[in-house]
């Protein structure tokens, strides 16, 4: 029986979400084949083993169990092991590592985190480090896939459309500091903020470069409101893209497989109705006033195309076992990237796995299927 331990929680702006997708794929794991070794990372940042009922992840009240114990990993390559700190022994495992200490084997790693410090990178790279196979997309296709702007250039290197954009750091903005910073409002934008601003022309979005279920993401009708969408993007991180509108509507693609092996997995293309501008963290989990189409009122032939170039991308930025590649398609047909979800949401309502419904492949069929690229990577 393979260990998987099995990451939620972390300390993004997406916390609670990565716990209700974590509650799905620990019900979902085939307990024949695997046990699962949950961790949850609190929002200040511990790292807490919970062998407790899934079902109590989503709104936290997992952290009060009174089975919770404090861990960490073994960082020893080759020796990969969650070690249960002053309660490992209690829990009926002990590796004698060290009195007082449990360890508890792992052979693969599911981050179900979403958003920075789980999504991009950083957590893929100390597993990497201890020689843990990982679950989905790896430490650089993580990294490039979280920053837009990197991301953008490579898709546009493999032949797909990109809008156009101009990135900008905080560094390079002296009379611009972000407001959590600096604790005062600016008295005006920098020429090269106006001047890109401009020359993309309104409408356009002002987005954080890494960030996820667009926190700091705005949409700016008039140069009058550029200044409090920049200092909301710089809220969410150092760098930041002013990025021009495209006409259209978003659709997306779930995209399954390790590229250099067998034929990459796609699901059906799914089309994102919009009362409003921005598909924002509110519209994305609650559908107030948006709808989801899946598969997308596009013709055969459009689909098609948008499943060939969410391969493109998957391929051009390294992704593996599993990611979500979005696209905006314009009034005119035209197929924009936008950007690609490495750990996109994974409830059974989730946008990922109803692509992947649709295309045959059922939710526990799904989970089953990537653990298993995952492992054998």
């Amino acid at each position: 029986m393979k260990h998987i331990l099995v990451l939620f929680g972390g300390y993004s702006s997406e916390h609670e979400v990565s716990l209700q997708s974590a509650c799905a794929v620990l019900t979902h794991l085939d307990g024949r084949k695997y046990r699962p070794l949950p961790v949850g990372v609190t929002r200040e940042g511990r790292w807490l083993y919970y062998p407790g009922d899934p079902q109590r992840l989503p709104g936290g009240a997992w952290q009060e169990d009174p089975g919770c114990v404090p861990c960490t990993l073994r960082l020893d390559r080759g020796q990969a092991a969650l070690l249960l700190l002053n309660g490992g022994q209690a829990a009926g495992e002990s590796a004698g590592w060290l009195p007082g200490w449990g360890a508890l084997p792992i052979d693969a790693a599911f981050p179900v985190l979403h958003g920075r410090n789980g999504e991009d990178g950083t957590v893929q790279g100390l597993l990497e480090l201890a020689g843990v196979p990982v679950i989905g997309c790896e430490t650089l296709s993580s990294a490039l896939c979280m920053d837009k702007d990197r991301a953008h250039k490579l898709a546009a290197l493999a032949g797909v459309r990109v809008p156009r954009s101009a990135a900008f750091s905080a560094a390079a903005l002296p009379d611009f500091p972000a407001a959590g910073r600096s604790g005062r409002t600016p008295p005006g934008l920098d020429a090269p903020l106006k001047e890109a601003a401009e020359e993309l022309g309104y409408p356009l979005f002002v987005k954080p470069v890494r960030s996820g279920s667009s926190f700091g993401v705005s949409r700016v009708e008039r140069a009058g409101d550029l200044p409090a969408a920049v200092e909301a993007a710089f809220r969410q991180d150092e760098r930041i893209l002013l990025e021009e509108a495209v006409p259209g509507f978003e659709v997306g693609c779930a995209v399954l497989g390790n590229p250099g092996g067998m034929e990459l997995t796609v699901g059906a293309v799914d089309e994102i109705e919009l009362s409003g501008g921005l598909f924002d963290f509110e519209e994305k989990y609650s559908l107030k006033t948006s709808a989801i189409h899946c598969p997308a009122r596009i013709s055969p032939e459009k689909a098609r195309e948008i499943q060939a170039a969410a391969r493109a991308v998957y391929t051009a930025l390294d992704c593996r076992v599993f990611a979500r590649v979005d696209f905006f398609l314009t009034p005119e047909g035209e197929v924009v990237f936008n950007e690609v979800n490495t750990i996109p949401g994974f409830t059974a309502h989730s946008r990922y796995p109803s692509m992947m419904r649709a295309a045959g492949v059922d939710f526990a069929a799904l989970v089953d299927r990537l653990v298993e690229l995952g492992v054998e990577a």
